[in-house]
């Protein structure tokens, strides 16, 4: 007989890290009948997650038919889970002077190989009013991306082949490379000229240039985001700017 605890167990987290997601989402109280709606569950079995989560002092019940919200209690853990991360805490001056420099929103990010994405780790936002906005924890397609880009160029030719076959990638307008071809000859046209790109291939209006750095020993990329017309008219100097912020990191950490 087959043991379903382990799915139990994953299926479990998964609703309760949706829950957090929601609230994020809404930023409202929400009662139980609303957050079932919203998690397409039955009544019965968010009671059983509500209850856990108010007993770890995670939610509180706002009043009376008032429904449920976060306490604080799930910000300091975030806030001393990140200030202790041993790689954020080394380039975060670095990404700080890149995003006041260049007054466009920078990005941080990884390859995420198990589901081949790209996870963006940390995002410091523009100053600007009108500016590309991002979360840390976001998935994003490695095509389509100008990290992704940056981040495949670390790997062997056979790796990255091998990523993308059998695979049919997104075409998110008819700026976006969809074929292995293509995706090749971006990459080594990027390294020549110093930077990869992202000029509306999967925003229509947003523009993004990336490089990669090696961290302790591991490879990571730092991108420059914003309104595509704002990128595109700074593209050298925003790159300049980026592979210098890149090599001191590689040079000093």
């Amino acid at each position: 007989m087959t043991d379903k605890k382990p799915d139990t167990n994953v299926k479990t987290a998964l609703r309760v890290i949706e829950i957090i997601e929601i609230f994020a989402r809404e930023t409202k109280p929400l009662s139980l009948s609303e957050l079932a709606r919203h998690l397409d569950a039955p009544v019965s079995s968010c009671l059983g997650l509500l209850r856990t989560l108010a007993g770890r002092g995670y939610l509180y019940e706002a009043g009376r038919r008032q429904g449920y919200y976060p306490t604080g209690r799930l910000l300091a853990m975030a806030q001393r889970i990140s200030s202790a991360d041993p790689i954020l805490e080394k380039v975060q001056p670095s990404l700080e002077e890149l995003r006041d420099t260049t007054r466009e929103t920078v990005v941080f990010a990884k390859l995420d190989l198990m589901n081949k994405r790209v996870v963006y780790l940390d995002v410091l936002a523009s100053p600007h009013p009108i500016s590309y906005v991002a979360v840390a924890g976001a998935l994003k397609d490695i095509h389509a991306n100008s990290l992704g880009k940056a981040l495949l160029s670390t790997l062997d030719v056979d790796v990255r082949k091998k990523m993308f076959s059998g695979r049919r990638l997104q075409a998110y307008n008819e700026r976006t490379l969809v074929t292995i071809d293509a995706i090749e000859a971006d990459i080594k046209g990027s390294r020549e000229r110093g930077w990869f790109a992202n000029l509306g291939e999967s925003m229509d209006d947003v523009g993004a240039i990336a490089w990669p750095v090696k961290v302790s020993g591991n490879d990571y990329a730092i991108s420059i985001a914003g309104p595509l017309y704002r990128i595109e008219s700074n593209l050298e100097g925003h790159a300049q700017k980026l592979r210098v912020a890149c090599r001191f990191l590689e040079q000093n950490i």
